[in-house]
């Protein structure tokens, strides 16, 4: 199983594919700080308006390594395929936020 691509649906199916198998919930999860270079320019960005790219940047960031350690999971459940795929963000200190992936491990066919 490892090598192959995990599928990925915020549905509760995949397309075109059957569900064979349950495994679960699987879930992933990073925590990030904030930067200060990036504090300081979002700083002046809120003086004149605009996206704050560093912090998008970050979220990405963040979003990419807690789908990863998901699908990570779901392969080590013997899935092929995670359904209702979530993302889910919470403050765990001042500065500090955990982006958290979860969803349904399931085998499709």
């Amino acid at each position: 199983m490892r090598g192959e691509a995990v599928l990925l649906s915020n549905t509760e199916e995949i397309p075109g594919r059957a569900i064979r198998e349950h495994h679960g919930v699987v879930s992933g999860s990073t925590v990030r700080a904030k930067h200060l270079g990036r504090d300081i320019m979002a700083g002046l960005k809120n003086l004149v308006g605009g996206e704050l790219k560093g912090y998008t940047e970050l979220l990405q960031e963040a979003r990419q390594e807690a789908l990863e350690r998901m699908i990570e999971e779901a392969q080590k459940a013997g899935a092929n395929a995670v359904v209702n795929v979530r993302f889910q963000t919470s403050s765990v200190a001042q500065g500090a936020a955990e982006l958290f992936a979860y969803g349904t491990a399931v085998t499709v066919g």
